[in-house]
């Protein structure tokens, strides 16, 4: 018998002051990869007040001017408003970048080189990676993080066309879904906090969001009398951004996958080249998972690999069902063995990655985005076939 159970999944829009830094991050790449797609990219960053600090390692033939860099992506998530002391035309930067590490370069590097066992080209770093899919919603992913980004989304196109002028762009979402089994039945509660001008009460700003956002983003069907809607639940938001906390890059990997129902190897993706796996692995196990979803082979797929840093193969490789494959696990890993190349060079060559792609991935998920899959190539099905026809 199915159990009843709530789950929970949170989304942040680009203000947030983590993805403010994520935002930075995916710019200072996309400018490298512009002019030299073969960089090399580690870009962390901190904000705080107005304040924002680079640092990390850069190998690249590119020439951009890194703060320009800064003050744009701050430009496009609209931190332009005169009551925020954060700005994107006023904020002091401070960069501190040195080159790629040569003991680094020497293991991702397809040359040979003293101590290397191979030529090709290998993992960035050892770690663990898993990509996810499921059949709860029409892009392959779990009904309260796809609802939680889309809120998100929303709000932010609300605040961006000037729909709601008291909006400021740090907000968060949250939805709790209810299911039975693993079927999503109804959302349970449907949280919104969002900053906003000083002079616009409480009164409005929830009624505005309840009939603007929530009523116009969650299907009716999912809603009922029992949904509770918590919209600013202290009263008050005015302070955000940077100003009102300390934004890091990689801190909201949880935001940028499954909402916590697929597993994370830790690794965090904003301001890295896909040459890291923590990166590219976890694009290339969306790829995957979602394949094998779309194939009818699953209702639900997990997909871990795992890879030893200047080495070329995965260490490990595991597939999970979660007891919905419609075939063996061993002969659906097969399969996949089959149809995929794990080796870190094959990847980056499979889904095309070597593109300035990455601010698009930046903020509400880098998986579940299926108006871009030109670009966002891991969120095809397009080997879908393949795989129903490796495991006859």
């Amino acid at each position: 018998m199915s159990r009843h159970y709530i789950f929970s999944s949170e989304s942040v829009t680009e203000g947030h002051p983590d993805k403010v830094c994520d935002t930075i991050s995916d710019y200072v790449l996309d400018a490298c990869l512009e002019q030299d797609p073969l960089s090399r990219v580690a870009c962390e960053t901190l904000a705080k007040g107005n304040l924002v600090v680079l640092a990390g390692e850069i190998t690249s033939n590119a020439k951009f001017d890194f703060e320009e860099r800064v003050r744009a992506g701050i430009r496009d998530i609209g931190y332009v408003n005169g009551d925020c002391i954060f700005h994107a035309d006023t904020c002091r930067v401070i960069c501190e970048m040195s080159e790629q590490s040569r003991d680094i370069k020497q293991g991702v590097d397809s040359v040979a080189a003293e101590g290397k066992t191979t030529d090709e080209q290998g993992a960035g770093d050892q770690g663990l990676m898993f990509g996810f899919a499921c059949n709860e919603t029409p892009e392959l992913m779990p009904a309260p993080i796809s609802f939680a980004h889309k809120l998100g989304r929303e709000l932010t196109r609300l605040r961006k066309s000037g729909q709601i002028p008291w909006l400021r762009p740090d907000a968060k979402t949250q939805v709790s879904i209810e299911y039975d089994g693993y079927k999503p039945v109804r959302a349970t509660t449907v949280v919104v906090s969002s900053q906003h001008a000083e002079d616009v009460k409480q009164k409005e700003v929830r009624e505005t969001l309840t009939e603007l956002l929530i009523k116009k983003v969650m299907p009716a069907e999912w809603l009922d009398a029992k949904t509770k809607y918590l919209i600013n639940p202290t009263g008050r938001f005015v302070i955000g951004g940077p100003e009102g906390d300390a934004g890091i890059t990689g801190r909201k990997i949880i935001c940028d996958t499954y909402g916590g129902m697929g597993r994370h190897g830790g690794g965090a993706f904003s301001g890295k080249d896909p040459t890291k796996v923590d990166r590219s692995a976890a694009y290339m196990g969306r790829w995957i998972a979602k394949n094998v979803v779309a194939s009818g082979l699953a209702e639900r797929c997990e997909v871990q690999f795992a890879y030893a840093i200047g080495h070329p193969e995965p260490v490990s490789v595991s597939v999970d069902t979660f007891c919905t494959g419609k075939v063996d696990e061993e002969k659906l890993e097969r399969a996949i063995w089959e149809v995929f190349n794990f080796k870190p060079a094959e990847i980056i060559k499979q889904l095309n990655l070597l593109r300035p792609i990455y601010r698009k991935t930046t903020n509400y998920g880098h998986f579940g985005r299926i108006d871009d899959v030109d670009s966002l190539t891991w969120e095809k099905t397009d080997k879908a076939d393949a795989l129903k026809q490796a495991v006859k």
